[in-house]
């Protein structure tokens, strides 16, 4: 039997999900407020993680999971990890022969390079535009089975909430943003692509398209949330007007130095207190390394000793960033940097066939909490959307009965007002920060608790995360509490039901 999934979201997530469902004989419907070639993923520009080996060093999943895993601090699921990790380099190749130029090596194979947490060179890349090259091409494998009928796509059309039968989904209503229309539409299955909770805090290098309303209204109507606490600050980011312009790890993958200036001289700090890693250490860890330097001093990025070939065919998208946006040459002068908002680990829960709490709700991407746990490495990412999305069609696609609902249309909840989301934006920033204490948590929930809409009761559910989690791990890291504690060797479950929101701790291996 023919099923339908309806897809929200069109970035690698969405587009992966569409492709499968139509790969495998089925319709899917890709609902997204913006075209896939404006989606989050297009930014993304380092690469992707999968050991290749393309570089003799004897990589190996076994050992892409065990970093992805060390990473993590115990809250990734072992299982989901090790699916993602073995599935990485056949995911790759078919990338490679879906046509996406990855750089070469020069016995013509996928090149790799070093990226944060390994030790081996794992991630493929092209030059430093990897997303926009996987977005193109995932573009254009989805297209032949729009052509055929197979994917429809609803592009500026917007969630608005579920339709429901008790705890069953039967599909969703969108919004359309020119007309203002609401449109109820019917699926077997919903997938949840709609990226990470950027639109919460304003100032982060994702697209504020992500606004997270749709995973707020989400949580409103019960599904539950997983370490919403856990919040990726991008070790080096430039501040540009209202957002961050990222600064790729890619550079310090190609042999970038932070330093900052020290009694007149150059001072490597990661290199003296990391030697074994050095500027190739974790994100948590490399993020809170610059944050407290830059209590003192500046820090800065320096490329000015990497060669013209590796600019030019390694991080040619990098310098033009820097120069058109920045107006400073990373060839020529170090850049300053500074951490920021860059991914969401936590977001709603599923298990490691990504299902939700409600049935026939899947959930896929940066909204949903899998594969990173309390820290991501670079580059698993875009390997965690390409394979979260694939995933979560098969487990719809094997689930849904097509027997169809007698679904309600379920009143959305309320948006929090325009003048009101200056409010939590700063709120959250303040209380949020690469280093967290119980007084600056509680002074921003208090904010917080002050406003109305979705958007604050999801600010709520991620403060009342991070206070409850009274240690210091991955992604979170409390002055008030800096040892790690085995108690919290659990995922931060936000509940919301009956207008009661609590948090719980729950398996990170549901």
């Amino acid at each position: 039997m023919k099923k339908t999934l309806l897809i929200v979201g069109a970035g690698l997530a969405g587009l992966s999900a569409a492709w499968t469902a139509a790969g495998q004989g089925h319709q899917a419907i890709l609902v997204s407020a913006q075209p896939s070639e404006r989606a989050q993923s297009v930014m993304a520009e380092g690469g992707i993680n999968a050991a290749l080996d393309t570089r003799g060093e004897g990589d190996t999943p076994q050992q892409h999971e065990a970093d992805t895993l060390r990473a993590a601090c115990g809250l990734a699921n072992p299982q989901a990890v090790h699916g993602l990790t073995q599935a990485a380099p056949s995911l790759v190749r078919q990338l490679d022969a879906l046509g996406v130029q990855f750089n070469r090596t020069e016995q013509d194979d996928i090149d790799v390079r070093a990226f944060g947490g390994q030790k081996n060179k794992r991630t493929a890349f092209a030059q430093s535009d990897t997303g926009k090259q996987l977005v193109t091409a995932m573009i254009d494998a989805v297209r032949r089975w729009e052509v055929k009928k197979s994917v429809a796509r609803l592009d500026h059309h917007v969630f608005e909430t579920l339709l429901l039968d008790g705890n069953t989904c039967g599909g969703c209503v969108v919004r359309d943003t020119y007309t203002g229309e609401h449109m109820p539409i019917q699926a077997d299955a919903v997938i949840m692509a709609c990226g990470g909770m950027h639109g919460l805090f304003g100032d982060t290098t994702g697209s504020l398209a992500n606004t997270g309303e749709a995973v707020a209204e989400l949580f409103r109507l019960g599904v539950p949330l997983a370490n919403a606490e856990m919040i990726q600050y991008h070790p080096t980011t430039a501040k540009r007007g209202g957002r961050r312009l990222l600064i790729s790890e890619a550079a310090r993958g190609e042999g970038g130095r932070l330093y900052a200036l020290r009694d007149g001289k150059p001072w490597y700090f990661m290199e003296e207190r990391y030697p074994e890693l050095g500027n190739l250490m974790p994100r948590d860890v490399t993020a809170r390394e610059i944050w407290r330097v830059r209590q003192q001093m500046p820090v800065y990025l320096d490329m000015t000793q990497l060669s013209g070939e590796v600019f030019a065919h390694k991080l040619s998208g990098l310098r033009e960033d820097c120069i058109t946006y920045l107006g400073l040459d990373p060839k020529k002068q170090p850049i300053p940097v500074e951490p920021g908002i860059h991914y969401f680990m936590g977001g709603l829960r599923v298990d490691a066939q990504h299902r939700t709490s409600v049935r026939n709700l899947y959930a896929a991407g940066e909204c949903c909490a899998q594969y990173h746990g309390a820290n991501r490495l670079g580059g698993n990412s875009l390997l965690g959307a390409i394979y979260g999305g694939k995933i979560a069609a098969q487990t719809a696609l094997a689930e849904a009965d097509g027997s169809g609902y007698t679904c309600q249309i379920t009143q959305a909840g309320a948006q929090t007002p325009l003048q009101e989301q200056q409010l939590l934006h700063r709120a959250l920033l303040d209380g949020l920060g690469v280093v967290r204490t119980q007084e600056s948590m509680e002074r921003a929930l208090h904010t917080v608790q002050s406003l109305s809409g979705n958007l604050a009761l999801l600010g709520q559910a991620v403060l009342r995360s991070a206070l409850a989690r009274r240690e210091s791990r991955g992604a979170q890291f409390r002055a008030d509490y800096p040892e790690t504690e085995h108690k919290y060797c659990a995922a931060a479950v936000a509940h919301y039901q009956q207008g009661n929101l609590s948090i719980t701790w729950g398996d990170v291996t549901i």
